[in-house]
């Protein structure tokens, strides 16, 4: 892919913590309605709390996981990073992919499930289990927020192998621009 200009990346790059930030934002929200409808007495507080986390799993953390997960493959395509030449940003998209994929085909799920039963007057078999797919979330983006700001770990094996190239052709530069004379 071409590199992206300035000011196409500086907008992607906005976007693209903007939209993390939401993700974030809306899982600290999911934790706390979670951990309300697994330890309320009240049914019909429980209720509320699933019902306004379907809410949420359904209209706010599948587009913002989405619109993450986008535009740090484009970020990450159309800059020297690269997707798969340093360890961090591999580490990122890898996680990030994981939890976009556990949002749709867990969280959503288990909440509408939840959602399903506490609507029809029944009680929470495993009330945790709402509040686990948070915790694991939170824990997994407050891990991509530390490999963003410190990124360690290097190159991965390809990024050496581009790095070795790239070398050596500036190398091979150097020495036809001498005079030979």
């Amino acid at each position: 892919m071409k590199p992206l200009k300035r000011p196409v990346r500086r907008t992607l790059l906005v976007v693209h913590v903007c939209a993390a930030a939401a993700w974030l934002g809306v899982t600290l929200g999911l934790l706390a309605l979670a951990l309300n409808a697994s330890t309320s007495e009240s049914p019909a507080a429980t209720h509320s709390s699933v019902q306004s986390m379907k809410v949420f799993t359904d209209w706010l953390v599948l587009p913002s996981a989405l619109l993450t997960f986008l535009t740090g493959v484009v970020l990450s395509l159309g800059t020297a990073w690269g997707l798969i030449r340093h360890r961090w940003v591999l580490t990122k998209f890898l996680l990030t992919a994981a939890t976009t994929g556990a949002s749709i085909f867990a969280l959503r799920p288990g909440v509408n499930e939840a959602a399903e039963i506490t609507s029809a007057g029944g009680s929470l078999s495993t009330p945790l289990d709402l509040v686990m797919g948070p915790v694991v979330s939170l824990c997994a983006y407050l891990l991509m927020m530390v490999l963003s700001v410190l990124k360690p770990w290097g190159l991965t094996r390809r990024g050496r192998k581009l790095r070795e190239r790239v070398t050596s052709r500036k190398a091979l530069d150097e020495r036809s621009l001498r005079q030979t004379a």
